[in-house]
């Protein structure tokens, strides 16, 4: 009875503070973006990112936290096929849209002399169709959830396993032989990318730290640029990402082998599918102060408003 009680809870907390912390970063980048003299390409991918988190935790979390508190059937086969369809995408386009962060961020502060600086976004308008073939290609690799989804409500039997408001019914193995090395090829090039990103992040950070120490000055030594201060955000940020999903993949591969259906295993898993999504705005309210800026433009732009 505990345990239910600290998993309806855990649910109803994720989902909430998750919600309205990507809200709080995506209204503040876009007060940014519409209010400041330069639009930053970096901006628009964290706007992206925190849409992609919102949609993964009413497509995941909601429904979970409603499964939790003992809800059944209350969406129709339609209706789940589509919250799993949407689970899957976002969860795919969250990857994609981390990696691809990381690597504008690592292009951005290299050094003027490098390669890499000729790849630098023009405009943030140039990435945009980066967003579109995320979500293309994400949906692309989900679509045989559409016909190996269904509601519980219908009550068949001939399912695999279930999430307490959806099953998924037994695939043909030519299916799992297309769709699964997709996601690990998709995983691997867009983690691959992040890992090179983030080292040479490391890399330029650390450089840029030894070139401070070297001067000797105090002044340089705690005033970091705006541009290396992005860069620590990201790395923490990604951080988070790595964390959430290899423990995911862990629990994931070890429900998987373990025949034990009703341990504490498979709620850790489930909690921590919606980790990231959770906890990555609270990595940049924490980080770059954004709580309060966003209440201040708030405020100024309500003021400006009734003054008209």
């Amino acid at each position: 009875m505990f345990l239910k009680f600290i998993k309806q809870i855990g649910f109803l907390l994720m989902t909430m503070f998750g919600t309205v912390g990507n809200i709080s970063v995506s209204v503040n980048y876009m007060f940014s973006w519409c209010g400041g003299p330069e639009k930053k390409p970096i901006h628009l991918i964290l706007i992206h990112l925190a849409f992609t988190n919102i949609i993964m935790l009413f497509a995941n979390g909601l429904p979970k936290t409603m499964a939790a508190f003992g809800l059944r059937n209350f969406i129709d086969d339609i209706g789940c096929k589509i919250t799993i369809y949407l689970q899957r995408v976002a969860r795919g386009v969250s990857i994609c849209t981390s990696s691809f962060l990381t690597v504008v961020q690592a292009i951005i502060i290299s050094p003027r002399a490098s390669g890499w600086r000729r790849l630098r976004p023009q405009s943030a308008w140039h990435i945009l169709p980066f967003f579109s073939f995320f979500w293309i290609l994400n949906a692309l690799i989900g679509m045989n959830l559409i016909h190996s989804v269904t509601s519980t409500s219908l009550n068949i039997s001939q399912f695999s396993s279930e999430d307490g408001y959806c099953y998924f019914m037994l695939e043909s193995q030519q299916t799992k032989w297309i769709v699964l090395p997709l996601m690990v090829l998709r995983d691997a090039v867009f983690q691959g990318a992040m890992g090179g990103a983030s080292g040479y992040l490391i890399f330029l950070l650390h450089k840029h730290h030894q070139h401070v120490l070297y001067l000797q000055n105090s002044e340089l030594l705690y005033r970091t640029p705006p541009e290396l201060r992005a860069a620590q955000s990201v790395l923490l940020l990604m951080l988070c990402f790595v964390f959430f999903y290899w423990a995911d993949c862990a629990f994931s591969l070890f429900l998987s082998l373990s025949s034990a259906e009703k341990s504490l295993m498979p709620n850790v898993q489930k909690f921590l599918a919606l980790g990231y999504a959770t906890f990555s705005p609270l990595v940049l309210i924490h980080r770059d102060g954004l709580l309060p800026e966003c209440c201040e433009k708030l405020r100024n732009c309500l003021f400006h408003v009734s003054v008209q």
